[in-house]
Order: C-alpha cells, then sequence, then structure tokens
C-alpha cells in the first residue's frame, strides 16, 4: 500500500468577527438612549476621548432645525383647527401651567390624616397604602402584613376596611370582584341582578354567555345586557387615575420624517449624543521615550478612532435606511394607513446596498416621528397579500378595514368572521376566515357573541 502526499494551495474566504467588528455591530443596534449611556461609559474609560464643545452657530442651527421641523408639525396640525380663535388657543396654553395630580398615596394619606382613628390603625392603614399596587389593588396577603406589623388580622382587617372606604371608590380591594363591589356599595346600587352578576358570574359576562344568565334568573336578554352596561361602567383600575407622570415613559425618536414643499426629509436625532473626539494632550505622549505609556495610549487612541467612525457608520446606515423605507412608503405618509404597502427587509436592502442583517439591525427597537405619528421603524415592514387586481394589501391596512367593517356593523346582529371575509372578497381582498379572525384578535376585538347587542 502506497501513501502518496500533495502539497495544494487552496483559496478560501473566511469572516473574522474582529473586536471592533463586534462593536460597531453592537453600536448599529442601539437606539439613541442606549447609544448616549455606551458614550458615556467609553469616556469614563478611556481618557484619549473628549465631548466635542459645539459653537454658538452649531447650536443655533441645531436649535433652528428642530424649531423648524417643530413648526412644520403644528403647522399642519393647524390647518385641521382653521376655526379656532384666540381665546381657545390661550386657554389651551394655560392647561400647561397647571400643577400635576397628587400621586395615588398622597391622596389617600390626605384622607386619612384627617380620619380619627387610633395611632396602631393609622399606623396600618399606612402600610396599606404604600403596598398598594399603581392600579390600586392590595397583593399583599392579609397575614403577611399581620406578621410583619406585629398586630392581629383583625387589626389589619379593619385598617383595610378604612382605607377602602377612602376615595376613589374600589381602592384597596384584592381583586376584582371586590373592586366591583366595593364601587356598588359606594353608589348603593350592590343589590338585585347586578349584585348576583359580580358576585358569581363574571367569567359568564366576559364570554359574553347573555343568554345563560336570562334563562338562569328568568330575565329577558335586554335585562341582561342593561346589567352587563352598568357593572362595565364601573373602574377595574381605580388607582390608574392617579398614576405620577414621574411614571410615564418617554420614546425618544431615532429619526425623524419631516415634510415641505411636497417632499420628505430624513434627519437622524443625534441631538442627545454627545459629540467626540481626541484629545490632543496624548498625541504628545506618543512622541515621548515612555515605551509603556506610548503603548496604553496608542490602543486607547486606536479605540477611540474606531468608536468615532462606528458612530458616523451608524447615523450613515440609519439615514439611509429610514430614506429607503420612506421612498417606498411614500402613499402612506401622504394618504394614510390605507395605503401602507407590505415591504420586506430585503427591499430595503438592496435599495440601501447592505445586506439584510444590516437592515435588521439598523431598525432594532429604533422609532421614527413622521408627519402621521410616531412609529416603531419595525411598523413599516409589513407582510401582506395580492388582490385580484394585482396589487399588494399590508395586513395593517386590511386589519384597518376589518376595524371600520366592525364599527359599522348592526350591534344587535355582528358580522362573523366568515362574513367579514366575505365582504372583503367582493373588495377584491381574498383571505380565509381564519385569517380575518387572526387579525381581529390582533386588534383587540372581541369575537361575534361578545360584541351582540340585545
Amino acid at each position: 500500500m502506497r501513501m502518496e502526499f500533495d502539497l495544494k494551495l487552496q483559496q478560501t474566504q473566511k469572516l473574522i468577527m474582529t473586536p471592533e467588528l463586534k462593536q460597531a455591530i453592537e453600536i448599529l443596534q442601539l437606539n439613541s438612549l442606549e447609544l448616549n449611556a455606551l458614550i458615556e461609559q467609553e469616556l469614563e474609560t478611556n481618557p484619549v476621548l473628549e465631548k466635542e464643545e459645539t459653537s454658538e452657530e452649531e447650536d443655533a442651527y441645531e436649535y433652528d432645525l428642530y424649531e423648524l421641523s417643530k413648526y412644520i408639525r403644528e403647522t399642519e396640525e393647524r390647518m385641521y383647527y382653521d376655526d379656532s380663535d384666540d381665546e381657545e388657543i390661550e386657554e389651551v396654553n394655560y392647561e400647561n401651567f397647571v400643577s400635576p395630580k397628587p400621586s395615588l398615596s398622597d391622596h389617600l394619606l390626605f384622607q386619612l390624616h384627617i380620619t380619627p382613628i387610633p395611632h396602631k390603625i393609622k399606623k396600618i392603614c399606612e402600610y396599606i397604602i404604600f403596598s398598594l399596587s399603581p392600579s390600586g389593588y392590595l397583593r399583599e396577603d392579609i397575614k403577611d402584613i399581620a406578621k410583619i406589623l406585629e398586630c392581629s388580622e383583625e387589626e389589619v382587617l379593619e385598617g383595610l376596611s378604612i382605607v377602602q372606604s377612602f376615595d376613589p371608590p374600589g381602592i384597596a380591594a384584592r381583586n376584582l370582584q371586590e373592586c366591583l363591589k366595593l364601587q356598588l356599595l359606594a353608589q348603593d346600587n350592590y343589590k338585585g341582578i347586578i349584585k348576583e352578576l359580580v358576585d358569581y358570574h363574571l367569567e359568564e359576562i366576559a364570554e359574553g354567555k347573555y343568554s345563560y344568565l336570562a334563562k338562569l334568573y328568568n330575565i329577558s336578554l335586554k335585562e341582561v345586557q342593561q346589567a352587563v352596561d352598568f357593572i362595565k361602567k364601573l373602574n377595574p383600575k381605580p388607582g390608574s387615575s392617579f398614576s405620577s407622570t414621574a411614571d410615564v415613559g418617554y420614546i425618544v425618536p431615532d429619526v425623524e420624517v419631516i415634510k415641505r414643499d411636497r417632499e420628505y426629509f430624513v434627519i437622524v436625532n443625534d441631538s442627545i449624543t454627545p459629540k467626540l473626539k481626541i484629545n490632543n494632550y496624548y498625541h504628545s505622549i506618543l512622541n515621548s521615550n515612555d515605551e509603556e505609556a506610548k503603548k496604553y495610549i496608542n490602543t486607547k487612541l486606536q479605540s477611540a478612532m474606531w468608536l468615532i467612525k462606528s458612530l458616523e457608520s451608524r447615523k450613515e446606515t440609519l439615514y439611509k435606511v429610514v430614506k429607503a423605507i420612506v421612498e417606498l412608503q411614500k402613499d402612506f405618509l401622504d394618504r394614510g394607513i390605507n395605503y401602507l404597502k407590505p415591504m420586506t427587509q430585503k427591499q430595503v436592502a438592496d435599495i440601501v446596498g447592505v445586506h439584510e442583517s444590516t437592515v435588521s439591525r439598523a431598525i432594532n427597537g429604533k422609532y421614527v416621528a413622521t408627519p402621521r405619528g410616531l412609529f416603531e421603524i419595525k411598523f413599516f415592514f409589513q407582510s401582506g397579500i395580492s388582490n385580484r387586481n394585482g396589487n399588494e394589501i399590508s395586513a395593517e391596512s386590511i386589519k384597518n378595514l376589518i376595524k371600520k367593517l366592525i364599527e359599522e356593523e348592526d350591534p344587535a346582529n355582528p358580522l362573523s368572521d366568515q362574513k367579514i371575509a366575505d365582504i372583503l372578497k367582493e373588495k377584491n381582498i381574498n383571505i380565509s376566515r381564519r385569517t380575518v379572525a387572526k387579525y381581529r384578535e390582533e386588534c383587540n376585538i372581541p369575537s361575534t357573541i361578545k360584541r351582540r347587542r340585545y
């Protein structure tokens, strides 16, 4: 047996993920707030980096750009309110100076402090107030509270009863049933069929089993409907109206699209991101004889240069991607949701000249402010179907049509999913009953039986 050894030259391609490339990919995926946090961290760890102080002219330019986009949006909004007079405008402006609402705990503590009760019970009430969820429910067990406060369960229940007597009605309930019961007691309506439905049949109400309830209590469907309507007017989250403005989450758009003279302009929002530059002081160290210091500074310098380059690359990629989206979805921006087109990441990638994965990273978790409102950029990438005319319709447009059909239906005889599918078929939109049901559920629209009115 002979063994032969040959020497061959073979050419292969490999993608090596360097730390710099990995960082560039990570930066591309970050939204504005996450990017700002990363930059602040880099400024702390890399002495070569420093913030670039903007001149007054640059500040004025950025301010004018912001004011321009704000002015355009406000001008377009005013087109729908031409009849408003100066007095109405002033009245709206005064609302900006109204003091914010007190928090839920402040509102309840005020009532507690003017209620004459023993000191020990007052302390229990305070604990209960600070234990409430934002929606106003008590999630802690009575036994656990008694153990923590070293008191009896009866004393905790006494304190709970006092808090439950406060405004808003239904506060400090331990479940939905108790919440509704407290509100009905405050209105003196906890009686008759309403009492029975709240105590024993909330699940049947949720499932729309009105015929079953009518037979069970030997009353008409109309009486059941009236009782259910009354119950639905109660507030299932009595504490929600006291949510503090400090708890509100604000979305900072990463990109803004503004319209002027029938054209759309894309602006990448880097106003909250500090501009970076290299500190000139460290260049002098590179000319010194300290080899160790030179090596350290050189490493940090390369890292800083790559970060600055990655930030510019992110901005450029994000701009190109959103610009391509605007070109493809111009009908939506001009005419509304019914003109939103199906669109894939590959379509945008081909226009920009990058890979689909780059588009995916560029839009990840980012928002765009448009004349039509604020949207997550992913919103524009819609699946869809082709109608009989060969035109493509997005899933969002179909959902909007389903919503309109249901809004216009006869409440006594609501449209079934099959009937909606048939109506859409007449409009050259061929989708199945199952797809209609899927879209309806995604729009949080209840089923036919739950929409029926008697």
